[in-house]
């Protein structure tokens, strides 16, 4: 998430980033603090940001780092007519109040001329000390200390202003609101884009993206659903009431003025005129666990099933491989997206048996990150983010033909069907037990 905030305002990420393993603290080189207020005003991911003065692995170090940092830097914050105060954060570990002030008075080399006021003060300090994410074996010290002047804080908030818990119209698989903003960013959606969901379902992935100033659109094949018909999914409600709908969400968080459309289509068969529409899908396919896979048929095919709405709405469906759901996913963006506009979307996977290569991709689109949600020890699904980096040209409209250039399964479409069919009945499996 912070590597596609940076790219959106502008910064590059370096390799050269102290990441370190099992810790909280992330040191970045940020190119000015604008930059800095911006990623923090959109990421959901930090919880605040700081201008680094000192680090060191231990109190010694720390006052030895600080004593080198440049007086021009600090001298700014540090003026007699400025108020501020100190604030201590321990990560894994509880400090007594008289530990806090023993910490703080070791400062006092530090040139703070101004006076001390803990209600509202112009400039807040920090000591961070991590001592480690194992709650069972807490070190006497910290692993390694920091000192700074707080920046900014991030958007953790919106996790709860925006919980599928109070939200107006939900399904079986509504996001997560905190897993919708972090798609919303790994899409860089930024004001006036047009972001698009082609198994829109209640639309829980627009609400973060209309948030960030986007107008927001999607398709479903379920009639219902868009609709607002049928059986509730919430608990002690039998049906759905007459105003559950996605643009009642959008008007509940005042997003209603980005709501273009949603509209009754199978994603296997574009409804959209030739050309750039979006400049970012933001997506979560059914895996057929909680909510079907399907797709139109034709008298011709082999009929799966016969659905009829409450308005007398009839179509046929058929079954719609999870492995052809994806192919037909990135064929669409390549074609659909904006050059340089992301598609992001979630891909389940079977644990044991994963390999880079499960991963679809297309000529057109190049992977920006893959990253992890775990389900289970067996099961995760898998954030996946790619950028449209060549134009889509008219020739390439047989997919099926196309499979060996712009997948990894060298035409071998029996292969992902095989692999993507035993990731949802391991997944199904695994909620039924959860269930029992």
């Amino acid at each position: 998430e912070i590597t596609s905030l940076l790219s959106l305002y502008g910064g590059q990420f370096s390799s050269e980033q102290e990441i370190r393993v099992n810790s909280p603290f992330w040191i970045l080189n940020i190119p000015s603090e604008e930059m800095a207020r911006g990623l923090m005003k959109r990421t959901v991911c930090a919880k605040s940001i700081f201008e680094l003065w000192g680090h060191g692995r231990s109190a010694g170090e720390l006052y030895a780092s600080l004593k080198k940092c440049p007086m021009d830097k600090m001298l700014p914050y540090l003026q007699s007519d400025s108020t501020y105060k100190v604030h201590i954060h321990t990560f894994n570990k509880t400090l007594t109040q008289a530990q806090k002030i023993k910490k703080i008075d070791a400062l006092e080399f530090l040139p703070f001329k101004g006076k001390v006021n803990l209600k509202n003060p112009e400039h807040i300090f920090w000591i961070l000390e991590d001592y480690g994410v194992d709650p069972n074996n807490v070190p006497e010290e910290p692993f390694h200390l920091y000192f700074g002047r707080w920046i900014a804080d991030g958007q953790r908030e919106l996790i709860e202003s925006y919980s599928v818990k109070k939200r107006h119209f939900i399904g079986n698989t509504s996001m997560d609101a905190c897993l919708s903003f972090i798609m919303a960013n790994h899409g860089r959606v930024k004001p006036n884009d047009v972001v698009y969901d082609p198994f829109v379902g209640t639309g829980g992935l627009l609400i973060s993206s209309a948030h960030f100033g986007a107008y927001v659109c999607g398709t479903d094949i379920d009639y219902n659903t868009i609709h607002g018909l049928g059986k509730a999914s919430r608990k002690n409600q039998k049906w759905r009431g007459p105003d559950e709908n996605i643009r009642a969400n959008l008007r509940q968080y005042g997003l209603e003025k980005y709501y273009l459309d949603a509209l009754v289509s199978d994603s296997s068969r574009p409804i959209w005129r030739k050309g750039t529409l979006f400049d970012a899908i933001i997506t979560d396919p059914p895996y057929g666990i909680r909510e079907a896979t399907r797709r139109t048929g034709s008298p011709k095919e082999t009929v799966k099933s016969s659905e009829k709405s409450a308005e007398n709405h009839i179509f046929v469906s058929s079954s719609y491989h999870l492995s052809d759901i994806f192919f037909d996913l990135l064929k669409f963006a390549a074609e659909y997206l904006v050059m340089g506009g992301r598609l992001v979307y979630w891909l389940p996977i079977y644990r044991p048996e994963y390999t880079e290569d499960i991963v679809p991709r297309h000529l057109c689109l190049k992977l920006v990150s893959n990253c992890e949600q775990m389900l289970s020890s067996h099961t995760s699904r898998r954030l996946i983010t790619m950028e449209k980096v060549k134009e889509f040209k008219d020739q390439d409209q047989n997919s099926y033909q196309l499979d060996a250039q712009y997948m990894p399964y060298r035409g071998h479409n029996s292969f992902r069907e095989k692999y993507f069919s035993g990731v949802t009945k391991r997944i199904a499996k695994e909620e039924k037990d959860n269930q029992k």
